[in-house]
């Protein structure tokens, strides 16, 4: 028998098993050996067929679902507002002098500052400074003053 080809025969003795009436009485048990459209339940109680049984997590639960997912959104686009501006105003408050580190991990003192660019002097004794976009600024590690 080739399995890569469909049986007609056992098809149409399932589409006909389908098509018979249940028989006996649909609202109660079935006798030995007798079909019935009831459904039984664990506890022993039976359920008919077109009943529809009851949601195991309440009526509201995608109304829930949609909330909490709401609500993730809204926390996760409005958390992190309070460090945005504490980033923001240690950017606008640099100054010369200002020891920095950059999000590379450079290490340096504000020579002149641009208002898109910073330039670093990372080496006393060779006097070596590098330009780097005001936004790699990653902390104020201490403030000098000269």
């Amino acid at each position: 028998m080739n399995f890569l080809t469909p049986n007609f025969e056992a098809i149409k003795v399932i589409v006909s098993v389908q098509d018979l009436p249940a028989a006996g009485n649909p609202s109660g048990p079935a006798a030995p050996g007798q079909e019935s459209a009831a459904l039984e339940i664990v506890d022993g109680s039976t359920t008919s067929a077109n009943e529809a049984l009851p949601d195991p997590f309440g009526g509201n639960f995608f109304l829930i679902l949609m909330l909490f997912v709401f609500g993730m959104i809204v926390f996760s686009a409005f958390g992190g507002r309070k460090q945005r501006k504490k980033r923001a105003s240690m950017l606008d408050s640099l100054k010369k002098h200002d020891q920095v580190v950059t999000r590379g991990g450079v290490f340096g003192s504000i020579v002149e500052i641009k208002p898109d660019r910073v330039v670093l002097k990372v080496d006393e004794s060779s006097n070596t400074r590098i330009t780097v976009v005001r936004d790699s600024i990653e902390q104020v590690t201490n403030d000098s003053t000269d």
